[in-house]
């Protein structure tokens, strides 16, 4: 490092001038101010001097013992220099943190927040000198180059021993749909309008909108040997009043993320709501929105046929040392529910039970009133042998309650019903750049992962439930060639047909899902195609980025029931175009994340 060098060089330089100097001073034994004129004595002084103003053989030999003693005390000096720069040279040898987490190429153009890798930065070395003589004052060295790129960062700040890094971006998103959605920059897949007469199926939808723009901060320490982080994410997609589009769109803001993480070794825990442990994941098992797979879609609802949630979560992980295995298991803040959500559709009820479930099952509208038994368990594996492959295997275990009371003619009765699902997920790199992905999976009572697409349940005319089958899956892929990403996926979902018959209604007839003459809304199947291309015009941690974001999708869905004269399917074409800034900033890399 040249600039401890140079202050060993500096201190040492002032050192010496100052004692040869005093030396000089002492040995011409007068003050410089008075420089010619024969020095003045007194009776306390030791120098002595004959007839001739000379000084005396007894004043020679001690001034030569005073420059003996000084050359004593620069050496000394020396030696003092010379150990400080060997502890300044060790210390700027010590080597840079371990990345908080790998690379990827398809993250060139992601959409999700820049976090620039740098170096985390040490104090500075006590400079005291521990040896005999003269102390050296306690000065930092001049900064190292890392030191230089944390301050150029304008967005990371340390308080204390942690590091605050704010992340988000600004995102400016325009979308035209060949049918009304009614739903904004985030599309309702089952729900999208049916038939050849209603409003919606005759009229297109644009619309411009800055709701997915993102605000948050990141939190990281390393606390007695465990890398802490704490995560919070916001966007502008909350419940906005009625009027919010006409004159000021004063957008709601939504939490998203807001977890903490504590990783030590091997071992990680993960408490707050975060990404489902059943979402995808890119990397590893994390929950760093880098490390997960929720596409490169510009529609805030993702692409149809993903399983994931955004929910309370208690996590345990278990990362092999080779880094090749990780094993996790979870517990997720649970939700019976029937359809009503995001364009699901509800199911058909017994007639006389429609009310008295309707606060027992989330049909859409409950928001926290419905009493959950038993939180979700999700277990998953995921096998990494090589950064080009990644493989995931795991389930969701689910339990259901419901209580029907007592009526003149059927007693009080409880019912209980368990299910559950299985994925198996894979994406490998085929050519440098280019990864292919697939994501797969298959449940009875697993409809509320499918984001709401599907209900989890029907009930029967005794008050029983029966759990509805839901396959969905995501595949595709995803091209980087420097700062551009070509990406195209195919979803699909596939809702099973579950019946009964009740013979409590006045009219008796089928209910549950999919029945002969059930409402248009209950699918068989959706299916959903996109491409898109995402261009970064630039990319660096001291001033952001700024990157082009297009997406056309091609949705149709399939009811169970057609009726006469209607036709069999619904379609909608979409186009999505986006800019987005994202924030400037750099993540501090303290231990494996």
């Amino acid at each position: 490092m040249h600039m401890p060098k140079l202050f060993a060089r500096i201190v040492l330089f002032l050192a010496v001038w100052t004692t040869l100097t005093g030396s000089i001073l002492l040995f011409a034994g007068q003050d410089p101010q008075d420089s010619g004129k024969p020095a003045k004595t007194s009776t306390t002084s030791s120098a002595r001097v004959d007839a001739q103003g000379n000084p005396s053989s007894a004043d020679i030999a001690s001034l030569k013992k005073q420059v003996a003693d000084q050359e004593t005390q620069i050496e000394q000096l020396l030696r003092s220099v010379q150990q400080l720069k060997a502890r300044i040279d060790e210390a700027s040898r010590v080597p840079a943190l371990e990345p908080a987490s790998g690379g990827d190429a398809n993250k060139v153009a992601s959409l999700t927040p820049v976090l620039p890798k740098t170096s985390s930065v040490a104090g500075p070395p006590d400079l005291t000198a521990s040896v005999g003589g003269p102390v050296v004052p306690n000065v930092a060295p001049a900064p190292s180059p890392q030191e230089k790129t944390a301050e150029e960062s304008p967005l990371q700040l340390r308080v204390g021993s942690a590091y605050i890094t704010p992340v988000g971006f600004m995102d400016f998103t325009g979308v035209w749909r060949s049918k009304t959605g009614g739903s904004g920059i985030g599309t309702n897949f089952a729900g999208i309008p049916y038939g050849t007469t209603t409003v919606p199926a005759n009229l297109s939808e644009f619309r411009l909108n800055m709701q997915n723009s993102r605000i948050g901060f990141r939190v990281d320490g390393m606390v007695k040997g465990a890398h802490v982080i704490g995560y919070m994410e916001s966007d502008f997609l909350g419940n906005n009043p009625g009027n919010v589009a006409v004159s000021s769109n004063s957008n709601t803001l939504r939490s998203r993320l807001y977890w903490v993480d504590v990783r030590k070794n091997s071992w990680e825990v993960l408490g707050g709501q975060t990404w489902s442990l059943i979402t995808p994941g890119r990397n590893s098992i994390s929950p760093i929105p880098g490390d997960i797979f929720f596409t490169q879609n510009m529609d805030v609802n993702y692409q149809l046929g993903l399983f994931w949630g955004r929910i309370p979560e208690l996590r345990v992980v278990y990362h092999h040392p080779s880094n090749k295995a990780h094993f996790a298991i979870a517990i997720d803040s649970p939700e019976q529910y029937v359809g009503g959500s995001a364009g699901g559709s509800l199911i058909t009820f017994p007639s006389a039970l429609s009310t008295t479930y309707a606060t027992e099952l989330n049909n859409g509208g409950n928001t926290l009133a419905v009493p959950n038994v038993a939180p979700d368990v999700i277990a998953k594996l995921a096998l990494e042998p090589s950064k080009k492959f990644h493989f995931e295997i795991g389930g969701v275990e689910r339990n259901f309650k419901v209580y029907n009371p007592a009526t003149k003619t059927t007693p009080a009765a409880t019912y209980r019903a368990e299910g559950g699902g299985g994925f198996l997920n894979l994406n490998f790199e085929l050519f440098k750049g280019f990864r292919v992905l697939t994501n797969n999976f298959y449940s009875d009572g697993g409809g509320r992962y499918i984001f709401g697409q599907a209900p989890d349940l029907i009930v029967k005319a005794d008050g029983s439930i029966s759990l509805i089958h839901a396959d969905s899956t995501v595949s595709g892929f995803e091209y980087t060639n420097k700062n551009t990403l070509v990406y195209s996926y195919y979803g699909g979902l596939y809702v099973g047909r579950n019946a009964a018959f009740d013979m409590t209604a006045k009219t008796p007839g089928y209910v549950g899902y999919g029945y002969a003459g059930s409402p248009s809304g209950q699918n068989k199947s959706v299916q959903e195609a996109t491409f898109g291309i995402i261009q970064t015009f630039w990319k660096n941690a001291k001033y952001g980025a700024l990157s082009l974001i297009t997406q056309y999708s091609y949705l149709t869905r399939n009811p169970w029931s057609v009726s006469t004269g209607q036709p069999n399917n619904a379609s909608l074409n979409m186009v999505f175009v986006n800019l987005r800034y994202t924030l400037p900033g750099s993540a501090p890399t303290l231990g494996k994340f």
